[in-house]
């Protein structure tokens, strides 16, 4: 297999954000879901505001568990029988959105020079989300590296060179929640080919604080094919991992039955947590899983 042929310029955060921006630009801005502002959010002047201005009303609703007594409206409280109502404000908070990016030497695979690495897709869609996310006034942040999630033009820029100039030396990385906020929501975008022990690990940790996400997997159409035969050698983009072969042919039938059981794992443990799951294969148009990832990200909750 062939290694990266694709790698990033010394002028890569550059050359990647305008990339991104011009996939994000055709799409609307991410509106973030109202039912994770109690817990996920970080008021600031980013925010967004669902309705009204300021501090003015919004709307009743029925007390819940948790509701702190300061909050009950107990003029309106009066007017109903046995039903405590909390007087709702304006929706200040912005959304939380956390994304992982996989670093690892497996993504920077592609079968031919005319593609793209996987790297450079995940790096390119990941950037173009970002950039509608704060588009919208939402707050994102890079769990590779423990970036917080934040607002505004200079954390775009902090994104960009994080996702451009980052690398990960292990064959298939493991994903993260560092900096994750309880009841935010994420992204996890890879080729998902190593062990996934630490993916369904992280994903039940995730629903465990009410994180909620999607599962982006980006594959190399050579890896959906399997189109060897004869005498052949595999070798992981990193070195570390080796097979020769002399009839590469008989073992397409075993390598496609495992390959349709990882994708099915994996959306057997999106259904589970509450995440989703979606195939993008190099090559194809990126501006089709951006908006499946901004759709996607609008159905979480």
């Amino acid at each position: 297999m062939s290694t990266d042929a694709n790698l990033l310029p010394g002028d890569a955060p550059a050359r990647l954000r305008r990339d991104a921006e011009t996939l994000a630009g055709p799409l609307p801005p991410l509106l973030a879901a109202a039912e994770h502002l109690a817990s996920s959010v970080m008021s600031g002047e980013h925010g967004r505001r669902r309705a009204g201005q300021g501090d003015e009303f919004w709307q009743y609703r029925p007390s819940h568990a948790g509701d702190e007594v300061r909050m009950i409206d107990w003029r309106r409280s009066a007017k109903a029988d046995d039903a405590l109502f909390v007087r709702e404000k304006e929706w200040q908070a912005a959304q939380s959105v956390m994304i992982w990016l996989d670093m690892g030497q497996s993504m920077r695979f592609a079968s031919d020079k005319s593609l793209p690495t996987k790297a450079h897709d995940a790096r390119r869609l990941a950037l173009a989300l970002s950039v509608l996310l704060i588009r919208g006034g939402e707050r994102v942040g890079l769990t590779n590296l423990g970036m917080p999630p934040r607002a505004g033009q200079l954390q775009l820029m902090r994104l960009t060179s994080a996702m451009a100039e980052g690398d990960d030396t292990s064959d298939y990385a493991a994903p993260r929640l560092g900096g994750a906020p309880s009841r935010s929501r994420a992204v996890f975008l890879s080729d998902f080919l190593g062990d996934l022990g630490p993916v369904r690990e992280a994903l039940t940790r995730a629903a465990d604080r009410g994180i909620d996400g999607v599962l982006l997997q980006i594959l190399d159409p050579q890896e959906e094919a399997f189109p060897f035969d004869g005498r052949t050698i595999f070798e992981s983009v990193g070195g570390t991992l080796q097979h020769e072969t002399l009839k590469a042919g008989d073992l397409r039938d075993r390598y496609l039955a495992r390959l349709a059981d990882r994708k099915a794992e994996l959306r057997s443990l999106a259904r589970i947590t509450g995440w989703q799951y979606h195939l993008h294969h190099t090559g194809t148009p990126a501006a089709a899983a951006l908006l499946w990832l901004y759709s996607a990200l609008e159905r979480v909750h």
